[in-house]
């Protein structure tokens, strides 16, 4: 991602996401950046009311990952379901070179990425053109001073129920027990969600698609994993 495309962050609505670099990309991950992102990314710029099946013109229905990390679940969600097309959203440019990284070594043509602000993914897509969300150990911003970063919000959780289709799910993960009572807030608040869970397991233990991430087995958070699964009435 050149620097103008950095710089215009500036303009944008308050970031619910860290810094966009790091450390120096590995000689393999720059040359991936420069030479597939554009092969792997969204079409730019993207339309309004785009239609995320037009990019998968063999796929039944599209999911999208935001905040992919390193991509593990991303290319093994892909993996694991090839009549389905999914959208990464990750602005952290070393995740996408490991997301890259991964959609090729294991031969896979069912991904496209988003390498910025996923909100400015949402407001594009066309209604009801999602069948799944994943948002899975999302930036907790801990501080309660920074807590307003967070991605889970009121807003947000309106743009998430006008993209995904009747029937369609929700999966949020956090370790972090404030996010996980703000989240929960958020989601019921909206009428168009319906939390799934019968029984404490549902949302003490991962879900049996899950895959681990790198995230995830840091255990950075305050407590253990809290799994919330929501269904788009």
């Amino acid at each position: 991602m050149s620097a103008p495309e950095h710089e215009g962050l500036r303009d944008r609505p308050i970031r619910t996401f860290g810094r966009t670099g790091g450390r120096p990309l590995s000689p393999r991950q720059q040359q991936l950046i420069e030479t597939r992102l554009d092969h792997w990314r969204l079409p730019q710029p993207v339309a309004p009311d785009f239609q995320p099946l037009s990019v998968f013109p063999s796929a039944r229905a599209v999911w999208l990952e935001i905040g992919f990390g390193g991509g593990e679940h991303l290319v093994a969600q892909a993996a694991a379901n090839p009549e389905t097309g999914f959208i990464g959203c990750e602005p952290f440019v070393e995740g996408v070179a490991k997301a890259i990284a991964g959609i090729e070594d294991n031969g896979l043509t069912n991904v496209r990425l988003w390498p910025d602000d996923a909100r400015l993914l949402l407001d594009a897509l066309a209604p009801a053109s999602i069948a799944r969300v994943f948002i899975l150990f999302p930036d907790p911003w801990p501080k309660r001073r920074q807590q307003k970063r967070r991605l889970v919000r009121p807003d947000v959780v309106a743009g998430l129920a006008r993209i995904l289709a009747p029937g369609g799910r929700l999966r949020f993960a956090t370790d972090v027990a404030s996010y996980a009572d703000e989240a929960l807030l958020a989601f019921l608040g909206n009428d168009a969600f319906e939390w799934t869970a019968a029984r404490a397991d549902d949302w003490r233990c991962p879900p049996a698609d899950h895959v681990t991430t790198r995230y995830e087995t840091k255990k950075l958070g305050d407590c253990a994993p809290i799994w919330y699964d929501f269904l788009r009435i």
